[in-house]
């Protein structure tokens, strides 16, 4: 029997891992699993008990992207919806670790990217994939991947098809290490805010947020960056091409 497709939150000391779990699909963000998230970040922020967040994939995959039916059906309300779940990492005020334990793909890369840190295992591997799947990229990718390893790097991944593995992630610095238990170590790294008193936690975070460019606040940039994207996004996922590329993919996925 399949289990539904969820988020599980664990607390453990000030600590809150949030797994994605939906393994048969490589956790694909339905709008259902995209809403969890946000659901299960939002908790956590509400837990006095909670300092910070990690986040995994449950199975080989940290997130396969965005569910091609519902990108294929999404109008711009509709791709709003399915970024959701990432946005809500992106806005959280507590320290966020992502433990990439495998492929991070579309949507899935800008979830990565949406947490504070990156630690990878061994699998991991990040691909942008939206040219190749005839649709523009959304949810302020380009910005969010450009932040974190320059324009060279991001313009490789996003134009060229660039795909960093684990070890290349960390040396283009897209991943701060790599570690052969991904989520331990990310639990561990997140015990510096563990100890510390939560209103400091938030404090400093917001003050990092806005120091980074100075005059700005990463969210809002972020917002904007979002905002850029949508139209282009929207339109692209009306285009015949990429009607025939998801086609053939659910094809491939149904032959399995």
């Amino acid at each position: 029997m399949t289990s539904p497709a969820a988020v599980h939150t664990v607390v453990t000391d000030h600590v809150a891992v949030l797994t994605v779990s939906d393994p048969d699909r490589r956790n694909a963000l339905t709008l259902e699993l995209s809403a969890a998230l946000a659901d299960a970040v939002a908790s956590a922020e509400a837990d006095t008990d909670v300092h910070a967040v990690v986040l995994t994939g449950a199975g080989s995959a940290f997130c396969a992207g965005g569910d091609l039916g519902e990108l294929a059906r999404a109008d711009a309300a509709g791709l709003e919806r399915i970024y959701a779940g990432f946005v809500a990492v992106a806005r959280c005020t507590l320290p966020t670790i992502a433990a990439v334990n495998g492929a991070a793909v579309g949507a899935g890369l800008n979830l990565s990217l949406a947490a504070d840190v990156r630690l990878v295992g061994p699998r991991a591997r990040f691909d942008a994939r939206f040219l190749q799947l005839g649709l523009h990229p959304g949810g302020g990718m380009t910005w969010m991947l450009q932040r974190a390893v320059g324009p060279q790097v991001a313009r490789a991944m996003v134009l060229l098809g660039t795909i960093l593995d684990a070890d290349a992630a960390v040396a283009q610095g897209l991943a701060l290490s790599r570690h052969e238990d991904v989520v331990a170590a990310a639990v561990e790294l997140a015990a510096v805010p563990a100890a510390a008193p939560r209103e400091l936690v938030l404090a400093t975070k917001a003050s990092m947020r806005a120091t980074a460019q100075p005059g700005l606040v990463d969210t809002d940039t972020h917002a904007a960056a979002l905002a850029t994207e949508l139209g282009p996004q929207a339109h692209s996922a009306t285009t015949p091409e990429f009607a025939a590329k998801v086609a053939a993919l659910q094809q491939q996925i149904t032959r399995r």
